[in-house]
């Protein structure tokens, strides 16, 4: 009796590659796409490109533009065309620009939400994340190329409304230098600022209308309900209202101040800087806890 034969194992056919035997790696793989080390820069042109794309970025700051040259040129008008030279004797023409930029840092307030909370609104932040798992650097990079706009774009606006102020008032004060860089520099680092603040609130809250809803409280509600405190018992906290109130600090830059106390000089920029600086640090405490 024979005994059976089991089958010879067949060679591989010629087009299969033999693979590695069982606990041998096979070969690595070397992409032909570089490896780059991302860092805070990569974000930033993310951020830049978004801004820049975007509608509501060129239909806010065009706005603003309009409001600030429009407002500020119209007020310069009336007030060169009614105003006496003993009227002007007293006053800088640079303090007129502030009834515009009041106005219009309403549009900062308004894009600084949207930065942030339109990006939870459409859903878009889960590929942010992805593309960028760090969330602390997409919200420096938000800050940071947020930050820049608004002070470029308020620098402009305020600086050219400034000019045309000392040449249609010629019978005003002469400005200082140190009035000059209050209502130009200093005034859009205090709107740029506002604006930052904004951008944080929108992160805390993830959503665009209450967020602006809360700024716009904060810009206009102190004065409004100060004006309409008329017991003499509430007398310190109504002052209290005047002296704090965002349009009161940003009229001293223009040393126009709506109170004879208060801040003064360059105050109102540390007290924006410090009240920012808190917002955005709940903000980072938040992105890093809760879900996206």
């Amino acid at each position: 009796m024979s005994t059976p034969q089991h089958p010879s194992p067949q060679a591989a056919p010629a087009w299969q590659a033999p693979g590695p035997s069982y606990g041998q790696a096979g070969p690595g793989y070397t992409s032909p796409i570089p490896v780059v080390r991302t860092h805070l820069g990569h974000a930033v042109a993310s951020e830049w490109t978004k801004i820049r794309s975007v509608r509501s970025t060129m239909w806010t700051l065009g706005v603003f533009v309009l409001l600030v040259v429009g407002i500020g040129l119209l007020a310069g008008a009336v007030v060169a065309a009614n105003a006496s030279e003993s009227d002007l004797s007293d006053q800088t023409a640079l303090s007129f620009g502030f009834f515009g930029l009041l106005l219009g840092s309403m549009c900062v307030i308004t894009l600084g939400v949207l930065t942030t909370a339109s990006e939870y609104g459409t859903g878009m932040i889960r590929t942010t994340m992805v593309a960028c798992p760090s969330r602390g650097r997409v919200l420096a990079a938000k800050a940071v190329v947020f930050f820049s706009v608004a002070f470029v774009v308020t620098l402009v606006s305020s600086g050219l409304v400034a000019v045309m102020h000392v040449g249609m008032l010629g019978d005003a004060r002469r400005p200082t230098g140190e009035e000059w860089l209050k209502a130009t520099v200093g005034v859009s680092l205090y709107v740029a600022l506002l604006g930052l603040l904004s951008l944080a609130v929108g992160s805390i809250i993830r959503h665009s209308a209450g967020a602006i809803t809360i700024m716009i409280g904060v810009l206009l509600a102190p004065l409004v309900i100060a004006i309409f405190m008329f017991s003499s018992s509430l007398e310190d906290l109504r002052q209290a209202l005047f002296e704090y109130s965002i349009p009161n600090q940003m009229s001293v830059f223009y040393a126009t101040s709506l109170s004879e106390s208060g801040p003064s000089g360059w105050d109102p920029l540390w007290i924006a800087l410090g009240v920012t600086a808190a917002a955005l640090g709940a903000a980072f405490a938040l992105l890093e806890k809760r879900d996206v």
